[in-house]
């Protein structure tokens, strides 16, 4: 079974039919979007606790796909929606001189830095079988 189609030969971790990429190089947020949408993915968008905790096992610093978006200075995730739950860190966010308008993961919680910030990042893939399951076994 193929569920990543022509990503299966990078290091895609799969959790709850979903694939995510830790980076290996650093990049600013936009940047590190535009890389994740070459791969036909995106930023992560954290949507339950236990997604948190697995995106927390990489124990990195690393951007989500968390910012703020457009005139009405609201935070939202890079599918568009509005942010319902969260893990800010205590203190955050707290948009240090108007210019924290991203949000990075690590030491489990989330901080809003500067989008221009070098940073290592998490793209998210939904799993869509490409082709037929063949039974694996004797």
């Amino acid at each position: 079974m193929n569920l990543m189609g022509e990503n299966t030969k990078q290091d895609w971790l799969y959790f709850n039919n979903t694939f995510y990429l830790m980076s290996s190089t650093m990049k600013s947020w936009k940047d590190s979007r535009e890389d994740c949408l070459q791969r036909n993915a995106d930023l992560v968008v954290i949507n339950s606790r236990e997604e948190q905790d697995f995106i927390m096992r990489w124990h990195i610093e690393s951007w989500i796909g968390l910012s703020i978006r457009g005139t009405e200075g609201n935070w939202e995730w890079v599918d568009g929606t509005s942010i319902t739950l969260s893990y800010w860190e205590v203190g955050e966010p707290n948009r240090y001189k108007q210019e924290e308008d991203c949000v990075e993961v690590g030491n489990n919680n989330w901080a809003d830095v500067s989008c221009n910030d070098l940073n290592l990042w998490i793209c998210e893939k939904k799993a869509s079988p490409t082709a037929p399951i063949e039974a694996v076994g004797p």
